[in-house]
Order: structure tokens, then sequence, then C-alpha cells
């Protein structure tokens, strides 16, 4: 009687232990969606706030401050940006940014023929790139990029995103955003910048550390001069139809 007793109250135990592991494992799957709902909530937030708010700093903006014990960086607001500016940088950079919803999906497909030697990012990647993640190659930062973008999108005008572009991206070892850039290479400010100039800027785009806008290579001067002809053939078309170019 006893044996059969013991046997009983072991049989007892064991589903009240796969009830507790069984709750426990509930429990965790809450707790990740709540944190993954929390992230989402806080993401759009923030996006939304910088719609309004300009950004004060980046991850890889303040990394550099710290790195060179300070960085050149003006915000300048886009009406007071050079027109020839924005069309320049579209042209270098993203000519279908007013068509795409944020991913270049003809770029991709082209990068990915390719074999991924040349970039596909658009503008607007590269401002949440910019502006609210970090620079490298990890998965982690690719996933929250391909989340942030299309609220972007959604959230901002494409001015806004061209604005914050031209005031966050780096033209020069610690020099950030277009009015730094202007006085830098040009000794003017982004108002002051000529089709040519812009151009040149935009030329120093993706590989600003190698390349100087004031004394360019004749790669420089090639692919400036390719940049202002794309400038003029958009500013004909309704390729910058979004922000008025």
């Amino acid at each position: 009687m006893a044996r059969a007793s013991s046997k009983k109250k072991t049989r007892a135990k064991k589903p009240k232990l796969m009830d507790r592991l069984a709750g426990m494992v509930r429990r965790l799957i809450r707790w990740a969606l709540l944190g993954t709902l929390a992230l989402a909530v806080f993401l759009v937030a923030w996006v939304a706030l910088y719609r309004f708010v300009n950004p004060p700093t980046g991850w890889y903006l303040w990394s550099e401050s710290r790195r060179l014990g300070g960085v050149q960086h003006e915000w300048v607001d886009f009406v007071d940006i050079s027109p020839h500016v924005p069309l320049s940088v579209v042209a270098a950079e993203d000519v279908n940014f007013c068509r795409h919803w944020g991913f270049d999906m003809g770029a991709i497909r082209a990068a990915l023929e390719d074999g991924g030697a040349r970039g596909a990012s658009t503008i607007t990647q590269q401002v949440v790139k910019n502006t609210f993640l970090w620079h490298g190659r990890t998965w982690v930062r690719k996933v929250l990029e391909a989340l942030i973008t299309p609220v972007v999108e959604i959230l901002w005008p494409k001015e806004r995103i061209l604005e914050v572009y031209l005031n966050m991206a780096e033209f020069d070892a610690g020099v950030f955003g277009v009015e730094a850039a202007a006085e830098r290479y040009f000794s003017t400010n982004a108002a002051g910048l000529n089709a040519r100039q812009s151009a040149l800027l935009a030329s120093v785009l993706p590989a600003p550390q190698d390349r100087n806008a004031a004394s360019p290579s004749d790669f420089m001067r090639r692919r400036a001069a390719a940049i202002q002809d794309g400038a003029a053939t958009i500013a004909r078309d309704d390729r910058s139809a979004c922000f008025g170019g």
C-alpha cells in the first residue's frame, strides 16, 4: 500500500511541474511580445518627433565628435539650402528618390546581380542609419533599418527626409552637414552654393574621408560633371517634383 501511494504522488508531481514550465513559457512569450510592442511604439514616437524637431546628433556623429575632440556641424533649414544641392545629391545617390517608398527595388536587384559590388541604399535608408542607428554591416542594424525606413517614409514628407540627410551627412572627417561643408570647401554658406560646387559636394559621397571637393581628383571632376548633367535632367522631369526641384 505504501508503494502504491508513493507512485501516485510521483505521478501527481509530474503534471504540476509541466504546468509550471508551460506557465513560464507563456509568461516569457507574453513579456517578449510586450517588449517588442514597446520598442515599436518607442521607435514610431521617435521618428514622429524628428518630423518636427531637428535631430541634435546621431550615433556616428556623436562617436566621431568623441574621437576627434569635436566636429563642424551647423543645422540649416531646407529653404536656406541652394536648390542645386538637393538636385545634386538625388542625382548622385538616389535618382528615383521621388518614386520609391524607401527602398529602390530596381537598384537592389541590380546590386544583387552585380554580386553586391555596388550599393543600393536610398537616401531614406541613409537618413535612418545616420540619425537613428549606427554604422556597420551587422544584421541587427540592417533589420532595424528595414523596419524604420518605411516608417520615416510614412511620417515624413520627402523634403524633410532630404533636409535631415543634408544636415547629417558627412562631407569630410569631422565635417557634417551641407552648411559646414560649404564653409569648409568653398568659404560660403549652403545658400550660396552654385551648380558646380553642389555637384562637387555630391561627388564626395559616399567616401568623404578620402575625397576633397576643393581639390578634386580627375575621377571626382568627371563624376561631378555627370552629377551636374543628371541634376539638370531630373530638374526637367518629375523625379524632383517631391522636393520642388
